[in-house]
């Protein structure tokens, strides 16, 4: 586990014998530590916190951070008095004293056990006897890399969920035999007075689109098109299918190809569905599909990767998709041998800006590294080069052994040049090419040893991991859902990361987020810039506000729907696809969800509704 961020309350428990520090006397009283244990019905641990200590300007000695480990409950902090049993002592703060400030040095090979090391001489942190059946004193020794009560885990404390208030869509009738809905409260949370919820209730808007039979019997039974943001057969999203802004809801329907009905821009959709374009040549379950503006020019082209490479399907002026000719606009990134034989499960493929010249390219990790077909100013895609464009980041052993469901690799600016870099998460942690001003990547850089597979991060569905900026305006960091909540590194701009960070004890496995059963979102729920944590729990949507700087708000349960639950709506990860999108055009992402009897959507509500 990353090292906690100063706010979080946690326990300190040793390796070896798995009791837990605490004082010997009165929590809040000057005195000598220990290690014991906390049977359930007796009092409960001790709890501590991590406060960084700023380094004076030029102190070179702090080149690694130092810490007080603070006790909650008093105030009380570690302390070295330097006596001659060694004993570790809890007292008053004292502000720059060094004996009070420690290490915390992530142990090699196991992940999760850290080292907590005085700063003064480093000596770390042991047990007197281990083997003692009562409390055993806590002391310090030098380093022994085979004493395991030399080793401790941080344990963060349950998270301190609220509840925002849930409104419910009251129906009203019209003399004209028409309904509508007005929003009402519901009495149920009993809300602080004054409280504004941030989402309305759930409100089924289409029985269209849905795992019924009675609203289609979809279902995805294409390949998963992760992480490149392409769709196999069955799947749903929300696009912009006309480049007005509003956006619309796309399905792939089997032998009919895509279809779409067109939203309103407030929250409701065609009943009718029409068909975008007709499928291509040998079309197979095999393909991926996107939309996509790929010359910039305003309106969007359906991009598919068939089996003899990629396609185009260009729009004209009356709003109607038509092939860019017999023949596939390049004829590599396909399924089939003669576009290169990329598979789903093994080649992530990507249509980005590469380059910062509006123009989307084609990238793709193929066995023996990376390949890219850069469009030109007449829109036509180079064929691909005779060798990768980097021998990495591709699945055979030679090119790093890379896993579609272990190893997530993204593209993104990490150095602010308008260039976008590959940054990849291996087993052993986070590794990034930079593009260079000819268009060219770098060998790849070892930049991060945190959010691999040897840390803890075992997939990508148990753990999603995503590249964002965290604060607007600012570089990317690396975020992602771990064992024990939401851990950070930010990003540099030089295309390095700060050491991760755990911001959040909450949304990972031990707070019982399991991948298959919940979704984790990165988006801005309120509108201020700053992306904010959401995830899709057992009883409905939590969201985790960010307040700036990389802080966030204890998670509130903002919608009792689209949950795992009964009681939330049954949804499941592989059935029912949600969304975060604005689907009214006020800047404020919505909540989408294809469940079984159609499209729900959950209005974003915040700022700009006033209860009476």
């Amino acid at each position: 586990m990353p090292v906690p961020t100063q706010e979080l309350k946690l326990e300190i428990v040793n390796a070896a014998t798995g009791k837990t520090l605490g004082a010997k006397a009165a929590s809040g009283a000057d005195g000598a530590l220990v290690a014991r244990d906390f049977p359930d019905g007796g009092p409960s641990p001790e709890r501590w916190q991590l406060t960084p200590v700023q380094a004076a300007q030029g102190d070179r000695a702090q080149d690694q951070q130092a810490y007080v480990i603070r006790n909650v409950a008093g105030g009380k902090v570690l302390d070295d008095p330097a006596a001659a049993d060694h004993g570790v002592r809890q007292v008053a703060a004292v502000a720059g004293k060094k004996s009070q400030q420690w290490h915390v040095v992530p142990v090699d090979g196991e992940p999760g056990l850290y080292l907590i090391e005085g700063a003064t001489d480093g000596a770390v942190l042991d047990l007197d006897d281990p083997a003692a059946a009562d409390d055993s004193r806590v002391v310090l020794r030098a380093y022994d890399g085979n004493t395991e009560s030399q080793r401790w885990r941080f344990v963060t404390a349950e998270p301190e969920r609220t509840s925002d208030p849930v409104l419910r869509w009251a129906p009203l009738s019209h003399w004209n035999g028409r309904r509508s809905w007005r929003l009402a409260r519901s009495a149920a949370l009993r809300p602080a007075p004054g409280a504004t919820p941030p989402f309305s209730d759930i409100l089924l808007v289409l029985k269209r689109f849905g795992s019924d039979q009675a609203a289609g019997g979809w279902k995805s039974v294409g390949p998963v098109g992760q992480p490149g943001r392409w769709s196999g057969l069955g799947d749903r999203i929300l696009a912009d299918t006309t480049g007005t802004g509003r956006v619309d809801i796309v399905g792939l329907k089997p032998a009919k190809g895509p279809v779409a009905a067109s939203g309103h821009g407030d929250g409701t959709f065609d009943d009718d569905e029409r068909v975008l374009h007709q499928p291509g040549p040998s079309a197979s379950p095999k393909d991926l599909w996107t939309l996509a503006d790929t010359t910039g020019g305003g309106r969007p082209h359906a991009v598919v990767l068939a089996a003899d490479g990629v396609r185009m399907f260009v729009q004209d002026e009356g709003g109607t998709f038509a092939s860019a000719g017999n023949e596939p606009v390049l004829k590599a990134f396909g399924h089939g041998p003669q576009a290169g034989e990329w598979l789903a499960d093994k080649h992530p493929r990507f249509l980005a800006d590469t380059t910062g010249d509006g123009r989307l390219d084609i990238v793709g990790c193929h066995e023996d590294g990376v390949w890219i077909s850069r469009q030109d100013e007449q829109g036509k895609f180079a064929p691909l080069a005779d060798a990768p464009a980097l021998r990495a980041f591709g699945h055979r052993a030679e090119a790093g052994g890379w896993l579609i469901d272990k190893h997530p690799r993204f593209l993104a600016d990490t150095t602010g040049d308008g260039r976008l870099d590959i940054v990849g998460i291996h087993a052993d942690g986070v590794w990034v090419s930079l593009q260079g001003e000819d268009g060219t990547f770098a060998e790849p850089l070892y930049v991060l040893d945190d959010f691999g597979v040897d840390q803890g991060w075992s997939s990508v569905a148990e753990h999603p991991r995503y590249l964002v900026g965290m604060a607007a305006g600012g570089t990317v960091d690396v975020v992602g859902f771990g064992p024990q909540g939401v851990v950070v590194a930010r990003g540099r701009g030089d295309g390095t990361f700060e050491p991760a960070k755990l911001v959040l004890n909450d949304f990972g496995l031990a707070q019982g987020w399991i991948g298959g059963k919940h979704l984790r979102l990165v988006a801005d729920v309120t509108g201020d810039g700053n992306p904010d944590i959401v995830g899709f729990g057992d009883e409905g949507v939590w969201v985790s506000r960010n307040r700036g700087d990389c802080r966030f708000e204890q998670a509130q349960l903002v919608c009792r729907g689209f949950g795992y639950h009964e009681d939330a709506g049954a949804w499941r990860v592989g059935h029912h696809p949600r969304f975060l999108t604005d689907i009214t055009g006020d800047g404020r992402v919505d909540i989408v969800g294809f469940g079984g009897p159609g499209v729900y959507v959950a209005r974003n509500l915040f700022r700009h509704f006033r209860t009476r």
